[in-house]
């Protein structure tokens, strides 16, 4: 293992070998602690995406720490984290800034029946909340706004810093206009608001995002023009590429449990119907996080343990024995 931190020019330190990595901690910044193992073609993605402004789109089939990268790239780089998640009614604009008009017409409500006035109070510009791309442009301007406007649709966790790291979740999940009405904002770097002052990005700072995918739709290719790609896969040989994982997790059960878990998962993996994404890291960290919870510092009752639990994490598709 080697260590990782930044340069004086804000960058990450590269491995010079191929198979280093570097273990980042991840604790402290108000979510679930956990360990990410960060390799030499994450750090050297990061690092690019950092250089040009690009965003990263880190490509690969759920449980493959896609999400998770983003979080060590916050936590090696000293940068706050924002996190957005994308599903089917994430709306055209709702990544660079949404305007809530159910908080405007409640207030307006409220303000009449006490007599009020109401012009003032329900002035638009108070209710734009700014989305994962205002916070990874200028998370200065983003934060003043959001103390403005509320909440808005981003987990924003870490240090409070002038530059965070912003993860917009499985873009994969939106319709093709979602990642079409970000091409102003990731190819020249800042987008209009209505009513408000165009954001651009902050005058020396490098912006940082990363975009992922499950690969379950095909993105629109001007918007994959704009990024940089990131492929992250479970390998063949499953089970080495688990453990190295597992390892590095707080808590982690002893070696040769999680050797069988690994195996367990690999040969699930194996069985997985075509068509139909197999168990992964996701499945084999929550079995270890499972057996340590349930059975604390005892080896052969977490062995015994997993074969009670197993099919809880691993069965999850119908297959047809033929």
């Amino acid at each position: 293992m080697i260590q990782i931190n930044r340069n004086h020019l804000g960058f990450l330190s590269t491995p010079t070998g191929p198979g280093e990595t570097a273990v980042v901690p991840l604790d402290g910044d108000g979510l679930p602690a956990a360990g990410h193992l960060l390799t030499k073609p994450e750090v050297v993605a990061i690092n690019a995406a950092l250089a040009t402004g690009r965003a990263l789109l880190v490509r690969g089939e759920p449980g493959t720490g896609k999400s998770q990268l983003a979080r060590a790239a916050a936590a090696v780089l000293g940068r706050g984290f924002v996190h957005q998640a994308v599903d089917a009614r994430t709306d055209t604009h709702d990544l660079l800034w949404t305007f809530d008009a159910v908080e405007r017409l409640g207030k307006a409500q409220v303000l009449r029946a006490e007599g009020g006035d109401v012009r003032d109070a329900l002035d638009r510009r108070t209710f734009v909340q700014p989305g994962a791309l205002w916070w990874a442009l200028d998370a200065t301007a983003a934060r003043k706004q959001r103390q403005t406007g509320g909440p808005g649709h981003c987990t924003v966790a870490g240090p409070e810093r002038a530059e965070v790291v912003a993860l917009i979740d499985e873009i994969d999940k939106a319709d093709p206009s979602v990642p079409n009405a970000l091409l102003d904002a990731l190819g020249h770097g800042g987008f209009n608001v209505h009513g408000l002052p165009r954001v651009s990005r902050r005058e020396g700072t490098r912006p940082l995002v990363l975009v992922t995918t499950n690969n379950e739709r095909a993105l629109p290719d001007a918007f994959v023009r704009r990024c940089l790609v990131l492929p992250l896969a479970v390998p063949a040989s499953a089970v080495p590429w688990l453990l190295a994982r597992g390892m590095v997790q707080p808590n982690a059960p002893a070696e040769a449990v999680q050797r069988k878990v690994a195996e367990r998962v690999a040969t699930e993996r194996n069985k997985t119907p075509r068509g139909r994404c197999g168990p992964g890291l996701a499945e084999f960290l929550d079995l270890l996080r499972a057996l340590h919870e349930q059975r604390p510092a005892d080896d052969a009752g977490q062995i015994a343990l997993l074969d009670e639990i197993a099919p809880y994490f691993l069965n999850k598709h119908v297959r047809e024995d033929r």
